[in-house]
Parts: C-alpha cells; structure tokens; sequence
C-alpha cells in the first residue's frame, strides 16, 4: 500500500465523519424543533478536505499517466488478427428503424 492509497482511505473516513456529524446535527435539531438549513461550517469544511485527500488519492493511486502521442515510443500501434471470429454485427440496434430525413418540428 503506498502513501496516496492511505491518504485516499483518511479521506474516505472524513466524508464519512462529516456525514455522521450532519445527521447528528439534524437530530439535534428536530429535537430542538427548529429547521434545517445547512450543514455547520465546520462539517462543510471536513467535505472539503475529504473532497480534496480522495481527489489527490484518485489521481495518485492508479500510476504514473502514459503517452497518448501516436509517434511516442512507449506506444506501438496493435493490429486486429486476421480471425474476424468475434466481431458482431447482428444487434439489438437493428430493431431502431433507420431515419435519415429527421425534421425538427418548431
């Protein structure tokens, strides 16, 4: 486990707090009979920085990002075999009726 799968896991269990703390608060208040308008500031920002911490984690945990470029030389274009056993043209798209000449009515 690396650092940035940990820190994604402390980010879980804060969105986690925050929403445990914002049901109690809506406890509280039922209880207090007032109305609910919003969550206090400090559970908006524990959001924030679970937010924050599983974003940084989502970025970090899979790896490093690879070139997209055609020409790079990590890339190498991979060609279909010549078997065309497992490409399908009989679908469930054939049951659409095929409308070309759509107008658009105003």
């Amino acid at each position: 486990m690396g650092a940035a799968f940990v820190v994604g896991v402390f980010g879980v269990l804060i969105l986690a707090h925050a929403t445990y703390s914002t049901i109690q608060y809506r406890e509280l208040l039922k209880i207090m009979e007032e109305e609910f308008s919003g969550p206090p500031i400090n559970v908006l920002f524990e959001l924030l920085l679970g937010f924050v911490l599983c974003l940084w984690a989502a970025l970090a945990v899979p790896g490093k990002f690879l070139s997209i470029l055609p020409h790079s030389e990590e890339n190498r274009i991979v060609s279909l075999p010549e078997n065309f056993d497992f490409m399908i043209f009989n679908h469930r798209g054939k049951a659409f009726p095929m409308v070309t000449d759509m107008k658009l009515n105003h």
